[in-house]
């Protein structure tokens, strides 16, 4: 996965709630932009977790990137 992904999901406007999948078979829930950082370096990343909890996750470790439906969306509701 490229910063440059992430960075289109954390500019995203409206912003929408994403699941990072990772190689060892864990996802994390992004729910918000505010609850991810990004290294200088472009290689790790920080996501928070609304219980204060953290985790650090290299880039070259997110197998995949789950969208989550917009809440607002007519097929959302199906």
């Amino acid at each position: 996965m490229t910063i440059e992904k992430i960075r289109d999901l954390y500019d995203a406007k409206p912003f929408r709630p994403f699941l990072i999948h990772l190689a060892d078979g864990r996802s994390l829930p992004v729910l918000h932009r505010e609850f991810i950082a990004h290294a200088p370096s472009g290689r790790t990343m920080v996501v928070y977790q609304p219980d204060d909890s953290l985790n650090i996750v290299d880039l070259l470790l997110i197998t995949d990137i789950e969208i989550k439906p917009n809440p607002s969306s007519p097929a959302a509701g199906s």
